[in-house]
């Protein structure tokens, strides 16, 4: 059988989009990180923005079940990244080893749940996404079936990737 998403999705629920670096991204991803009542599951090619480490820390100290999944050049070779600050708060990150580049930017807020959000686009979880790069955010609210979709997928990526201390990262 196909997976789910193989088929054409119904276009549902609203859209919002940014384009940095005249729109705030940044901001309107620290909105979405709060309004999460259940799980936060993140895709991230860089993680280096102070701001989003911080309300990723803040969510999960709030009860919200985060889970990161991040390239390991990245986290190995970023001097800024924020992956071991999550580690260190007790964030499961998992290490994508598989691919030249993980490069996939995906924030899910609440999946599973009837209101879930889906965040994607170029944009990198950095400063220079915000403030130096021509970037684009979509933040795509109320579509059960297509944040279902990407859970999957991060579940299928997650499936492939080493855990943060067996990642050779120091």
């Amino acid at each position: 059988a196909m997976p789910a998403w193989a088929e054409p999705l119904p276009a549902k629920g609203s859209v919002e989009v940014l384009f940095t670096p005249w729109d705030d991204a940044e901001g309107a991803l620290l909105r979405v990180l709060g309004e999460a009542r259940k799980a936060i599951y993140v895709q991230a090619f860089l993680l280096t923005s102070r701001t989003l480490g911080r309300a990723l820390i803040d969510a999960h100290r709030r009860g919200v079940a985060v889970a990161v999944l991040a390239d390991r050049e990245m986290v190995a070779n970023g001097d800024n990244s924020q992956i071991p600050k999550l580690v260190e708060a007790g964030i499961p990150v998992g290490l994508e080893v598989r691919y030249q580049s993980a490069h996939n930017k995906i924030v899910l807020i609440d999946p599973e749940e009837a209101h879930p959000i889906v965040v994607t686009g170029s944009y990198n979880f950095t400063f220079s996404a915000q403030a130096r790069n021509a970037e684009n955010l979509l933040i795509l609210r109320g579509n059960p079936p297509l944040a279902q979709a990407y859970l999957a997928n991060w579940r299928r990526h997650r499936g492939d990737a080493v855990a943060f201390a067996e990642g050779g990262v120091r």
